[in-house]
């Protein structure tokens, strides 16, 4: 009977995953991260918390436990950053965090003896690196994604140097230089660090998990950035430490000296993390190699573009993307065969930057790409594109599913949204319009209206 009180309650929990928009695909790894992370009756009580914020109030209402007893148990989840806590004037909000970008990094996000860090690195190497299930259904499904990378601002101020050189054409146009550039402050990660109204660093879960297996590079690993609510939360409680602005100004540029990729959540407004990502150990920078596609994180609103009279095939630039654009291919050049000169892959840049800083000859410079990225405007924006796009819009719409009317709901928006787009608009607007309209004020923390 345990033994299947066990399954049961981490199955559960699984199941609770799943309800969100990333997912999480059931497997025997899964099954021992959970494990280690959680008790047997925590897992539980994670498997009925609402996908939405809540409070504790709500929570004991679901448990049917006393308020006292159900703050202490989700207090002591958020201790362990499984849960986060948000204070809030009208009081403290609960929220459960997916896996990724979540309680899997907050895991690694310090040194700690309560749990087993080597053992659980091990697991998340297999769930994440060996298999592929989570990792494909993270970064390669939909066509909005969890995370987007950012600009290397240095790289914004490097203009092309004039051409020079056998061959170039004196009456030729001039180069388009950065000045033309338009960069908003959304996209600069310097903004987010100078206007965040709390700021911490902690340990990079990725090298920290790759160097229990033996693959971690030598980049910086206090170096993992939160801002905001979230910042907040890991700060109070030990996962990670209160980062001032000029600390972060000069972790940024450690950063930029090891070539590293910022990576933030795919939203404009209130960003809770930055990542600065190696192309070793990095998860989404990994899954666009190993999927061959760049759909797995929002690009930049920018492209290098090649200047091939001051390229001298040096591979420098090549070595330093994270995401392998860049390619050496034969200048073409009649006088010297050999010579060679740098390709980028328009289709596979992230548009990061990097490469511009490590030529030395002035051979590169960034670009507006042709057509904009779309970056959603907040996380509940992010939150509900991903949902439809992944069928899931149903259980942010009707999340307390244990009502009969709610599941009937839910069952009946999720069939819409298999419905072909034709068929969709024929479907009620007036339904579709006033749940999604109370869903996104309700994930954004504002009044309803009735």
């Amino acid at each position: 009977m345990a033994h299947r009180t066990l399954k049961t309650s981490y199955r559960a929990l699984n199941d609770r995953l799943n309800l969100m928009p990333q997912g999480a695909p059931p497997s025997a790894s899964l099954d021992a991260i959970l494990k280690v992370l959680v008790s047997e009756r925590e897992a539980a009580i994670l498997s009925k918390m609402p996908i939405l914020p809540f409070s504790a109030e709500k929570a004991a209402g679901i448990l049917n436990w006393s308020l006292v007893d159900t703050a202490a148990a989700l207090d002591e989840l958020c201790s362990r950053a499984v849960l986060l806590d948000i204070e809030k004037p009208e009081g403290k909000i609960y929220m459960f965090p997916p896996p990724m970008a979540g309680f899997f990094e907050f895991s690694l996000m310090r040194t700690r003896g309560d749990i087993d860090q080597k053992l659980l690195s091990e697991l998340f190497y297999q769930y994440l690196n060996v298999e592929e299930d989570f990792v494909r259904e993270l970064f390669a499904v939909g066509d909005t994604h969890l995370g987007r990378a950012f600009v290397n601002e240095s790289a914004l101020g490097v203009r092309p140097a004039p051409r020079a050189g056998a061959g170039a054409d004196p009456a030729a146009p001039p180069l388009p230089g950065s000045d033309e550039l338009t960069v908003l402050d959304y996209e600069r990660v310097s903004h987010l660090i100078r206007t965040a109204p709390y700021r911490g660093v902690g340990t990079c879960y990725c090298r920290h998990k790759m160097m229990h297996v033996g693959k971690n590079c030598d980049a910086p690993m206090e170096i993992c950035m939160t801002f905001g609510t979230v910042a907040d939360s890991l700060i109070r409680h030990g996962h990670a430490r209160e980062m001032s602005v000029s600390e972060g100004l000069t972790l940024l540029e450690t950063a930029y000296d090891h070539d590293l990729v910022q990576f933030g959540e795919n939203e404009q407004e209130d960003l809770p993390f930055i990542c600065n990502c190696c192309g070793c150990c990095c998860e989404a920078i990994l899954a666009i190699r190993r999927f061959g596609t760049p759909n797995t994180v929002n690009t930049t609103n920018f492209l290098p573009v090649v200047t091939e009279s001051n390229c001298t095939g040096c591979g420098k630039c090549v070595q330093a993307c994270p995401v392998e654009a860049i390619a050496l291919v034969s200048a073409n050049d009649p006088k010297n065969p050999k010579r060679r000169k740098a390709k980028v892959d328009e289709s596979m840049c992230l548009g990061c930057g990097v490469c511009v800083r490590k030529c030395d000859m002035a051979a590169l410079f960034l670009q507006s790409r042709a057509k904009r990225v779309i970056t959603p405007v907040s996380s509940a924006h992010r939150t509900v594109l991903m949902a439809i796009e992944r069928g899931k819009l149903q259980n942010l719409v009707f999340e307390n599913q244990a009502h009969v009317s709610h599941r009937a709901m839910a069952a009946l928006l999720g069939a819409i949204l298999r419905l072909p787009p034709a068929k969709q608009i024929m479907a009620s607007e007036q339904m579709k319009s006033k749940y999604l309209v109370a869903l996104l004020r309700s994930m954004e923390g504002k009044k309803v209206p009735t």
